[in-house]
């Protein structure tokens, strides 16, 4: 840490220099500049920097190495386990960094790194264009394409970094960088799921496609129903064309117009099948589960984006969530998965999912640092709730989803998905074989691991 002095001085200087606005600990606004998505969450970075432009995020690199501070970086501030944030160093907040400029003769789009999927899809939305994006419109676009990238079209388009054809990156010493395939390719290859370990992505381009409409079957079942309806979501997927997609899931029910009263707030097994196409063929598809006798639905085409913003849970929630990559989902699984439902924490947001991958997931690139998209099915535990006195046992809910579901494991899981869950995991979401040129990568590009709140790899 520098002398008191230069510390002064330097902040000063950082204050001057920045576009944006800068907040240290006896700042007003500085509490409200470091709340996170998740309210588990209560670190004290020494600066956070609200950079407004790419010159403000070298700014703030420099000044952070200047000082020998560590540097988080924040998006959309999703991360579970917090690595938006840190204690005693700077955070680097892109949040008015948020400007998307839809390319439609390309088909690509031009994304600022503080965007939001909502951002994103939103500038699309008016051109009947998009590609695949998270499953919550407030997660950040950067930290969740540079992750992977998971979502309801992934099936159909592929995983988000299948898409991804450009990245302006700020290093670890202030430098810019643009990486493409043909524009440092190596590093272009690293920023495939290797998140932000190589550096602050102040831009990215991603591919687009032309989808005029979407379509949804949303139902709500009794909970005794739950394993009926799983094999029959997982039947329909199974048999179905790319554009099919969505999830089998466990939910409290939660206080909409759609749920009868009488349900609300108590546990309901559900059937959500997102259809990549008209209301008509997605109706054929959901046939089997409109059979079922259910409690509530809504089948019904709609925009992509007011799809995306359908699950969003709201700020403020204590989260705790992660995943396992499967090797299928046969009937012992599901068993196993819906018996799993019976002691879930209700009543809470925490959703309990199966949801499918294949089509181009398991078509797409295979050199990508992505193992798991030869898995053709996941569990999600995602555990989300208010009161602190709740925290032992929806952990414990999640841990215990995640030990259920071993024996159909893969071993290898999307990172974006979980917390803190130490080196072995990381090794697991990247793949074994990719570590080495990983490290060499982040030796390159971060040999004093500037960058290590993320899942971090170790500079070789």
């Amino acid at each position: 840490m520098a002398p008191l002095s230069k510390a002064g001085a330097a902040l000063t200087a950082l204050r001057e220099d920045l576009s944006g606005e800068v907040f240290a600990p006896e700042d007003p606004g500085y509490d409200e500049a470091r709340t996170l998505f998740n309210a588990m969450i209560d670190r004290r970075p020494a600066v956070i920097a609200q950079c407004e432009s790419t010159a403000d995020v070298v700014t703030a690199v420099r000044f952070a190495r200047e000082l020998d501070l560590n540097i988080a970086v924040r998006g959309g501030g999703h991360s579970v386990a917090g690595m938006s944030l840190n204690d005693g160093g700077l955070v680097v907040d892109l949040r008015r960094m948020h400007e998307v400029t839809v390319h439609p003769a390309a088909g690509a789009a031009h994304i600022d790194g503080g965007a939001t999927m909502s951002h994103l899809d939103r500038a699309c939305e008016p051109y009947g264009l998009a590609t695949t994006g998270g499953r919550a419109s407030t997660t950040g676009v950067g930290g969740y394409v540079l992750g992977g990238g998971s979502g309801w079209l992934d099936r159909k388009f592929g995983l988000a970094v299948d898409n991804l054809l450009g990245v302006d990156l700020v290093t670890a010493d202030g430098e810019l960088v643009h990486a493409t395939a043909e524009e440092h390719p190596e590093l272009f290859w690293g920023l495939h799921g290797g998140g932000g370990n190589f550096g602050i992505a102040t831009s990215l381009t991603l591919r687009l496609y032309e989808l005029p409409v979407m379509s949804i079957a949303f139902l709500l079942y009794l909970p005794e129903r739950g394993p009926e309806v799983v094999r029959a979501y997982r039947d329909i997927i199974e048999a179905a064309p790319p554009e099919a997609s969505g999830a089998a899931l466990y939910l409290t029910g939660p206080p909409e117009e759609f749920v009868p009263q009488h349900l609300v707030g108590r546990l309901l097994a559900g059937a959500l099948l997102t259809y990549a196409g008209p209301e008509d063929e997605m109706r054929r598809l959901a046939e089997p589960l409109l059979a079922i006798p259910h409690e509530s639905e809504i089948v019904t085409a709609i925009p992509y984006a007011d799809l995306q913003c359908m699950i969003d849970d709201p700020p403020g929630m204590r989260n705790y969530w992660s995943a396992e990559y499967l090797t299928g989902c046969p009937d012992a699984f599901v068993d196993v998965f819906c018996a799993r439902a019976e002691a879930m924490p209700v009543p809470t947001g925490t959703q309990h999912l199966v949801f499918p991958q294949g089509g181009a997931v398991a078509s797409g690139p295979a050199d990508y640092p992505v193992p798991y998209r030869d898995s053709p099915w996941a569990v999600h535990p995602f555990g989300i709730w208010e009161d602190a006195a709740d925290d032992e046992r929806c952990r414990q809910w999640v841990k215990d989803v995640r030990a259920d579901a071993r024996p159909w494991s893969t071993g290898a899981v999307y990172l974006n998905f979980t917390g803190d869950e130490g080196v072995e995991r990381v090794v697991s979401g990247l793949g074994a074989e990719n570590m080495q040129r990983l490290g060499a990568l982040k030796r390159q590009y971060d040999p004093d691991n500037i960058f290590r709140f993320n899942h971090n790899i170790q500079p070789a």
